[in-house]
């Protein structure tokens, strides 16, 4: 399986804070990579590095052969990476089917109105929002929001998909559709690079585990064996909860 984004001893401090330290990994075509890590782990950040928000300090980013290190983010989309955001950010005052519009508009293929138009709709029916595409985006549910997150992102047919806490804010219901939704979008050849807090949705959704603890790798590798990983573990026992989570999906 060939590298399609390569992580290269990637650092990043603001002030006195080290948030990403020498991190080195990478994702493979065709994927789900999951991104795990308590608060504070460097972990937006991460995806803030990738995506060109931020340059990185030190390191190095490689997408696709393309080394895209401090590109800014509309010159990062050209080349067929895509992101969701942790906190939602539609744009309120157009439709549904206008704010992916825009996605596939500015997206990897720079698509003339028309036929972002239908890139838009096919996101939209991936997403399952058809029966939402010509209602404003401020009148959605939250669990609507996320879709249309989503939707817009894949709207600009991406290579690589980075999906930050789609899941959050969710009720069960909802989790299961946003799964469905993830693996129908990985079926159709899209690599996805995810960072969620759910351990069991992500333990079953992911191929493999990357395990950030104060902006470092802690651990690499299939989701039983992270879940098992002593280190990984004593990472997660600030927060019962998502250690007993942590174990339970292992």
């Amino acid at each position: 399986m060939s590298v399609l984004l390569d992580l290269r001893e990637v650092s990043k401090r603001f002030g006195g804070l080290q948030a990403v330290r020498n991190l080195s990994f990478d994702v493979r075509q065709g994927e789900i990579l999951g991104l795990i890590g308590p608060n504070g782990a460097g972990k937006s950040t991460l995806f803030n590095l990738i995506n060109g928000v931020f340059a990185p300090d030190h390191g190095r980013i490689i997408f696709d052969g393309i080394d895209i290190t401090g590109e800014r983010p509309y010159r990062v989309a050209r080349y067929g990476l895509a992101r969701t955001h942790q906190i939602v950010q539609p744009l309120t005052n157009l439709t549904v089917l206008d704010n992916c519009t825009v996605g596939a508009c500015f997206g990897r293929k720079n698509l003339p109105l028309a036929r972002a138009h239908e890139a838009a709709r096919e996101a939209i029916a991936i997403a399952g929002l058809e029966n939402r595409a010509a209602m404003l985006a401020l009148n959605l549910t939250i669990a609507e929001k996320k879709r249309l997150e989503l939707a817009r992102a894949l709207a600009a047919q991406p290579k690589l998909l980075l999906l930050d806490e789609v899941l959050s804010g969710l009720n069960p219901t909802e989790v299961e559709h946003m799964i469905g939704v993830v693996r129908r979008i990985r079926e159709r050849g899209v690599t996805i690079l995810i960072i969620e807090h759910l351990m069991q949705a992500i333990m079953g959704l992911s191929d493999r585990i990357v395990v950030l603890n104060f902006g470092q790798k802690l651990a690499e590798g299939l989701p039983a064996e992270v879940a098992r990983h002593p280190q990984v573990i004593e990472a997660y026992l600030g927060d019962p909860k998502l250690a007993a989570e942590l174990q339970g999906a292992g």
